[in-house]
């Protein structure tokens, strides 16, 4: 691979970073080898470049949460919460898989995942920067760029997925100065094969979520299907496991306070390169906002649900999500506030604009574009801050409707010439998400949480409101709630789309049919959608401006920072990232004592209530009491570990990475971070930040001891 700004940005500066941050590209290791070598790692950093090699060949990603492969069978190694939706899709009030825990005792055993669950194994990265921004897309502003580079993308990755049974993407860096083509396999046929109880995988719930000292076995598996001609494919009984190139090894040795540990993984998104009036708009009004959202939604599930098993289980996944954003944001607002955050973002951008200003050749590279960045984020937090209740006022079945709709029309274009999301490509998960309906929805649920964010966007000035939706949904100023309940509980009341078998066929119809018919939901997404094209088409001519402004303040950037002997490595964006430490404690936790570097299954025991978050099973407690350790139990802690602290550099989207000894060997799952470091995804510190690992050695006390999943233990090599 040719030499670009992301590599070179750190040749020759590598010194200047700490080995526990960066989240790091594979292609980027060798430039930071001697890092790792003096952090502990005793394979070949070169090693880690090779992404069908080992380790890396054995990474996977499920498209939200990392993943590894450990057993030449397919059997899938992640967290517990990351399989949870399967888990809750699967159980009913007479069969709570969630509460009972779930083990397939053979392969006829396992149960489809999720709708739309996909297993992604990376096969290659390449460098496609100078054909997303042509030579003629460089030249264009506004909605034409973003247009060109749309259809510069889409013919990358048609052309890319000519290979059938793969999946590929673009992604941008550094505020899209540079794009890397990602080309991957799609297993689509996933199945769920074990799940401790919640009392085990989910173990101090949100009580304990985002704090330490912690005790939650978070560990789950899938596995990875394909035809028998080893080619990925739908869900069939004819389907046979696949079969990686290689998958991880367990370690025969446990993990100890200083080793050194890194983990693979996906990482989801990181804004370290942030502008601070970006700083400014997500502390003092974003995250604040949707604290308070969140918490009202979690409220009204609640309610709503109490005493209906059925569909407390249908709003399972979602409440887990939204509780642990819930607390992440909550958490960020905490650091936040009273520190030195947002002044030592903007001094520091105002260095930046001293380094450019001091020489005429680079003030006129960069002044212009920083200047106009500045101008353009602001306008688009703007429009962000104006839409934030209308975002969470429209019901599902409209939403669901709107997507149907807009299939319809882009369906009777060519498929180069559609918009992404609405190509070939995608109907297998349009479809899956369609499906997926029938288990993750409940009217009365969610015309309640409607009626609460509706309440608030109703109330907003005029001005603020969209006019389109306004009268889609009949509002008007000073409408009463009784008003809005009425116009509300008309709209539900005139849609079939609950209908499971009703909202398969809108699939298969034209927009003819939709412009046709009385059915409510139906008739708000054809009124909304030309209005909706509008708004995408004032949003791309922003994103357009954005992207080209945004890129050059990122090199501008890299340059400063390089001049200066800074290392630079690109945000998170969901791409497959190494990141490396030790295991580590702390010696001033957040609540002012010092962390031990490890948890063991007598914190599980001291913390079981037998109710609520604590109700660890009654199984696992009486081998606690009995210290029925086998050969799991740790000498020097005199127990089995539970969860470790390391001082690694997650972010969302790495739960379910794998983490791995010196010798590249499976040691656990991460997992979670601590509430007062996750302000890293936008201010790493590394004296506080803390990432928690669930060890290896308590999932296969808990597989052996408690759940007697003998057959998984044995496929794994651990028996």
């Amino acid at each position: 691979m040719k030499k670009t700004l992301i590599t070179l940005a750190i040749l020759s500066t590598t010194a200047a970073a700490h080995a526990d941050e960066g989240m790091w590209m594979p292609q980027q290791l060798p430039q930071v080898a001697k890092q790792l070598k003096a952090a502990g790692l005793k394979l070949d950093p070169a090693t880690l470049t090779k992404l069908t090699e080992f380790p890396m060949g054995a990474i996977v990603s499920l498209g939200g949460c990392s993943a590894s492969f450990v057993s030449p069978q397919g059997l899938v190694a992640t967290n517990h919460h990351c399989v949870y939706n399967s888990v809750a899709h699967n159980s009913t009030k007479d069969n709570d898989l969630l509460a009972n825990g779930f083990l397939a005792k053979t392969f006829a055993d396992e149960v489809p995942a999720a709708p739309g669950s996909r297993i992604f194994v990376t096969k290659d990265v390449s460098n496609v920067s100078d054909k997303v921004i042509s030579a003629d897309v460089a030249k264009l502003t506004g909605k034409k760029r973003s247009d060109a580079i749309e259809k510069n993308q889409k013919s990358i990755v048609a052309e890319c997925e000519k290979d059938a049974g793969h999946r590929c993407t673009v992604s941008a860096y550094y505020g899209g100065l540079e794009f890397y083509l990602i080309k991957q396999l799609e297993i689509r046929d996933v199945r769920l094969v074990h799940a401790p109880p919640a009392g085990v995988g989910k173990f101090g719930g949100d009580t304990d979520n985002w704090m330490w000292p912690r005790h939650t076995g978070d560990y789950g598996f899938y596995r990875a299907y394909v035809s028998k001609d080893g080619k990925a494919a739908d869900f069939s009984k004819d389907n046979v496991p696949y079969v990686p190139k290689l998958s991880l090894k367990l370690a025969k040795e446990g993990v100890k306070e200083g080793d050194f540990v890194m983990v693979l993984g996906y990482p989801g998104r990181t804004n370290r390169h942030r502008l601070p009036s970006e700083v400014s708009y997500t502390f003092d009004w974003n995250y604040p906002a949707f604290v308070k959202a969140s918490g009202e939604n979690l409220a009204i599930i609640a309610r709503e649900t109490a005493g209906n098993e059925d569909t407390r289980l249908k709003y399972a996944g979602q409440v887990a999500g939204t509780n642990n954003y819930y607390k992440n944001r909550q958490g960020m607002l905490d650091s936040y506030a009273g520190s030195d955050f947002l002044a030592r973002k903007t001094k520091e951008h105002d260095e930046l604009k001293a380094w450019v200003n001091a020489t005429p050749a680079r003030k006129a590279e960069f002044a212009g574009d920083i200047e106009r960045v500045e101008k353009l984020i602001a306008e688009r937090d703007a429009d962000n801050k104006r839409d934030f209740f209308l975002g969470y006022a429209q019901p599902r079945l409209l939403s669901t409707a709107r997507s149907l709709y807009r299939l319809a029309n882009e369906t009777l274009k060519p498929d180069a010439e559609r918009k992404a999301g609405y190509q070939v490509r995608d109907l297998p998960r349009f479809k899956a998400s369609v499906a997926a309906t029938e288990r993750n929805y409940d009217e009365k649920v969610d015309k309640a949480l409607v009626l609460n964010s509706l309440s608030k966007y109703a109330a907003l000035p005029q001005a603020q409101r969209r006019a389109a939706f306004d009268a889609a949904f009949g509002i008007k100023d000073g409408m009463t709630q009784a008003e809005l309940v009425a116009a509300i509980d008309t709209l539900y009341a005139g849609s079939k789309l609950g209908d499971k078998t009703e909202r398969a066929a809108w699939l298969e119809r034209k927009p003819a049919d939709f412009q046709a018919s009385n059915d409510s939901f139906v008739k708000a997404a054809v009124a909304l959608y030309e209005p909706g094209l509008k708004l995408e088409a004032e949003e791309e001519e922003l994103g357009g401006n954005i992207q080209q402004a945004y890129a050059n303040y990122m090199k501008a950037k890299i340059a400063y920072m390089k001049s200066k002997g800074q290392a630079v490595y690109p945000d998170a964006n969901s791409t497959l990232r190494v990141t490396f430490g030790r295991i580590a404690a702390r010696d001033h936790g957040a609540d002012g004592t010092t962390w031990t570097a490890f948890t063991t299954v007598n914190g599980v025991a001291a913390k079981a209530t037998g109710k609520g978050d604590f109700n660890a099973p009654a199984a696992q407690l009486a081998a606690i009491k009995a210290k029925d350790f086998g050969k799991y139990a740790d000498a020097k802690l005199k127990s089995v570990p539970v969860d470790y602290l390391a001082t690694l550099d997650i972010t969302g989207g790495n739960s379910g990475s794998a983490a791995l000894n010196a010798k590249g060997e499976f040691i656990g799952l991460a997992f979670d971070g601590t509430l007062d470091s996750i302000i890293s995804d936008w201010d790493y510190n590394k004296a506080n930040t803390r990432s928690i690992q669930v060890d290896l050695r308590y999932m296969l006390w808990n597989m052996k001891h408690i759940d007697k999943a003998h057959n998984l233990l044995k496929e794994m090599g651990a028996e």
